[in-house]
């Protein structure tokens, strides 16, 4: 084949194995697709069904000898990729191929500043003087939507909100403008008025540089806004691949109708008006000081939080949307007593404002969070089955040792998953399935009020609407309270009572979500709504900023 024709990236009958004590499992099957210059290849599937690790192959970032290649090949520009040394890996990876993990705060050193961590990749590659970096760094954190990027550059990633530390990491992947991006869930945390800003920025790149792309999501809106050839992937095989519009018209395989037909569904909660308050604040603020000089006096505050007032009652959900940096986990956070806030917070009729730490002690069964980032919030040296039981021990120390196991097992099945993998590591499960490990570690004490921060941003569209189903079937049969926090608005849609919309720390309306849905009254709840709907428009659309 000659040079012009020939494929950027062509992978075949490639197969992934992992090798461990109790047995070898696959993967990845003998799987076969190819990137052409400047196209983009889409890669979706159920979570576990190998899109990362086939993704992770091309830049042989897989834990060898652990993992191996059965069989196959992978090509990039005509070049054998498999048989390369890691020497010679190093000068292909972040210069011709660059990556966007799904989990950015795994990825990002947090002894480093951002302007340290974007400035290394420039100058590894390049011969670039520090004036020159500092001034590219700049330039990529403006063009990834980072607001104020001259305060950011000597920020570190815990200093950052989850849609920021993305952000930054889609800044690292383009900084030496790559002929191929791998793109993770590039878009998972990230608010969907932002979605469409990267969306948008991905394509003028890709135009501009002729950039391939191959894009892991299980965000099918996306799918058809930016792909133009889609591979969906099952079990390790894909099971059905080409053009986006022939795939999404015409699906073939059963597995990718159940796919395009998997949607949550819009049966929220309803108001409960006589029901009793679970939890309330009353002009709650949460300032974080800005300190600067030899002295780090304060000069100023990040008003993270800035005045908000709401009830929730028991059986409801109160939906929590708003840009990434907005202030809704600060919220939920200070909601629970996890961070330092002022203004009273009544929880189950008492003001827990203020009380010490053995004081809460008591209230912390009854409140429970699931965070967004679930390989962050899970211990990497405890097994599945000790995570899950480790409230039990805590809360209800009473139980027996048999209990609480029955306890655990429960709860996985609850979450859809097999209980005999409770004797895994997080590290050997895929984001989505982490998720729900932490959603079963949540729900296993039975809690009255749980925060869900982003639980179903790492979920493919299939678990999305079981996981939803799953929300709503546990909330009432056990009358649980939910404040929800999202940026996809389809998923909040289907589950929330009460609507907030928070903008730069304060509310900016809020209201009975199904009449907030049908008719926004403010400017910029009426452009997150849209962006919103934009993202499931047909390829070629435009997507304002």
């Amino acid at each position: 084949m000659d040079a012009i024709n020939q494929p950027l990236l062509d992978v075949r009958d490639l197969s992934v194995a992992f090798h461990q004590p109790s047995g070898t499992s696959v993967a990845v099957d003998h799987i076969s697709f190819e990137i052409k210059r400047g196209e983009c290849v889409a890669l979706v599937g159920e979570s576990g069904s190998g899109k990362s690790v086939s993704a992770l192959s091309i830049l042989k970032l897989l834990p060898y000898p652990t993992a191996s290649h059965p069989s196959g090949s992978i090509r990039f520009q005509g070049r054998e990729l498999l048989g390369l040394s890691e020497r010679e890996m190093r000068g292909i990876r972040g210069n011709d191929i660059s990556i966007i993990f799904q989990e950015p705060m795994t990825s990002l050193n947090p002894l480093h500043t951002i302007e340290q961590q974007i400035s290394e990749i420039l100058q590894l590659h390049n011969p670039i003087s520090g004036a020159k970096a500092r001034a590219r760094t700049l330039e990529l954190l403006t063009q990834v939507g980072i607001p104020e990027p001259e305060t950011r550059l000597q920020s570190y990633p815990h200093q950052l909100s989850g849609g920021q530390r993305q952000r930054v990491m889609i800044a690292m992947a383009l900084a030496n403008e790559p002929d191929l991006l791998i793109a993770d869930e590039p878009t998972t945390a990230l608010d969907v008025t932002v979605q469409a800003q990267i969306l948008t920025l991905l394509a003028e790149i890709r135009t501009r540089l002729g950039m391939s792309m191959l894009f892991i999501t299980h965000d099918l809106g996306i799918v058809r806004r930016i792909a133009d050839v889609v591979c969906v992937m099952n079990g390790g095989k894909i099971v059905e691949q080409g053009p986006v519009e022939q795939v999404f018209t015409a699906p073939k395989h059963p597995y990718t109708r159940d796919l395009l037909a998997a949607e949550p569904k819009p049966d929220p909660a309803p108001p409960q008006p006589d029901s009793p308050v679970v939890i309330s604040a009353s002009d709650l603020k949460v300032w974080f000081p800005v300190r600067r000089g030899l002295l780090r006096s304060a000069v100023g505050f990040i008003k993270a939080v800035d005045g908000v007032t709401l009830s929730v009652r028991k059986g409801e959900t109160l939906g929590v949307v708003g840009e990434s940096g907005s202030g809704k986990t600060t919220l939920g956070l200070a909601l629970l007593r996890l961070i330092t806030s002022l203004g009273p917070i009544v929880f189950l009729g008492k003001n827990i404002q203020g009380l010490r730490f053995k004081e809460m002690r008591p209230f912390r069964r009854d409140m429970q969070i699931v965070f967004q980032d679930p390989f962050g919030a899970l211990s990497p040296r405890m097994p599945v089955g000790d995570i899950v039981a480790e409230g039990l021990s805590v809360h209800q120390s009473g139980l027996s040792r048999e209990e609480r196991e029955a306890r655990v097992i429960k709860a996985l099945r609850d979450v859809g998953l097999d209980p005999a993998t409770r004797f895994r590591y997080p590290h050997e499960f895929s984001g989505g399935q982490r998720q729900r490990i932490s959603i079963a570690r949540a729900v296993v004490l039975e809690p009255n009020f749980i925060v869900l921060d982003e639980p179903t941003s790492a979920l493919d569209m299939l678990f999305q609407a079981q996981m939803v189903d799953l929300l709503r079937e546990l909330q009432r049969k056990r009358d649980l309270t939910y404040m929800f926090i999202s940026h996809d608005l389809r998923v909040v849609a289907s589950l929330a009572s009460h609507l907030i919309v928070m903008r730069d720390g304060k509310v900016v309306e809020e209201g009975p979500a199904s009449e907030l849905f049908k008719s926004p009254q403010t400017d910029y709840t009426r452009a997150l709504f849209a962006a919103a709907f934009r993202l499931e428009a047909a390829p070629g659309d435009v997507v304002a900023e």
